[in-house]
């Protein structure tokens, strides 16, 4: 099966403590596309301008993305910068340029209508709903969000949330959206607007995974050398999404989402060791496998008596 995933793609300038690039390939559907391309076909949409490199174009159809929902349109193609502390978690955006995105009205091929997995990335929760009228009876659908759309889209995004299966969430997002401090509570409140699953993502202290009477943490795989954090909760999202779209038909159950977390945060894991999508570009199934499986080895313990 295939993920269809729609959200924004742009071109990033990133500031850490000891490095600085600009012009790289980011945007949520980016990363998520790419992400979920190790485990599913892909289908992505999205909008660029006539700036967007070409080779950024030949990376996506060399991960077999399709690529019939993304539009080029005249004028520049969105771009975002931003500066990360020395926590590399605080993060400060220096500046935003919308161009094309403004007003991107994510419109689907023909083609993409009966996709049965859809990863609604992070745009405002009027599109996503937009996206949700045209597609046709999908099997599983995830919305991602942020504190923007917290803030000034709060009704449209709790009108989105009956209609999808699960929201993908940071800790402090979760706790905004609530008021609730205990993240605990917080997953319960969010189920109880509509979802069947709430994801909530904590940065470097992994992931809670929230479902009916059903609970998961999962840890973060350690790692030594953090280069850049951007698009780390996309990827985990489109990690999810890609192995759900691999798995054999049926209902979804919380079982699967387990191991889709774990492999979302898999995912997430590579992506941070290097600028951009960087890091993804050389990644290999046996890479993903073999962290996979130190994952697990991390996870398991033994009670002494």
């Amino acid at each position: 099966m295939s993920v269809l995933v729609v959200g924004s793609i742009a071109l990033d300038t990133v500031k850490t403590p000891v490095e600085e690039h600009a012009d790289l390939l980011g945007g949520s559907a980016s990363y998520a596309a790419v992400g979920a391309s190790f485990f599913s076909p892909v289908r992505m949409v999205g909008v660029v301008g006539e700036d967007f490199p070409k080779a950024h174009v030949e990376y996506f159809a060399s991960r077999k993305i399709d690529l019939e929902g993304l539009r080029v349109e005249p004028g520049k193609t969105f771009r975002w910068s931003g500066e990360y502390m020395w926590d590399l978690n605080t993060r400060e955006t220096r500046s935003v340029e919308l161009n094309v995105f403004e007003h991107f009205t994510p419109e689907l091929p023909g083609s993409y209508v009966e996709t049965e997995i859809v990863l609604l990335a992070n745009i405002a929760p009027k599109l996503q709903s937009h996206v949700l009228d045209q597609v046709r009876q999908p099997r599983f659908v995830i919305a991602d969000t942020m504190d923007l759309w917290i803030n000034i889209a709060n009704d449209d995004l709790r009108a989105l949330l009956p209609r999808v299966d699960m929201l993908i969430l940071n800790d402090s997002e979760a706790r905004q959206f609530t008021g609730q401090t205990s993240l605990i509570k917080a997953g319960a409140a969010i189920r109880a607007m509509g979802p069947r699953f709430v994801a909530i993502k904590k940065g470097e202290h992994g992931c809670l995974l929230f479902g009916e009477n059903e609970f998961f943490s999962c840890g973060a795989y350690p790692l030594e050398d953090i280069h850049d954090p951007t698009g780390a909760g996309d990827t985990f999202a489109g990690g999810l999404a890609g192995y759900l779209a691999a798995e054999e038909r049926g209902n979804i159950e919380f079982a699967q989402l387990r191991r889709a977390v774990v492999f979302g945060s898999v995912l997430a894991s590579f992506n941070v060791e290097a600028f951009s999508l960087e890091r993804l570009r050389a990644l290999s199934p046996a890479d993903i496998d073999e962290r996979y499986k130190m994952f697990r080895q991390m996870s398991q313990f033994e009670v002494l008596p």
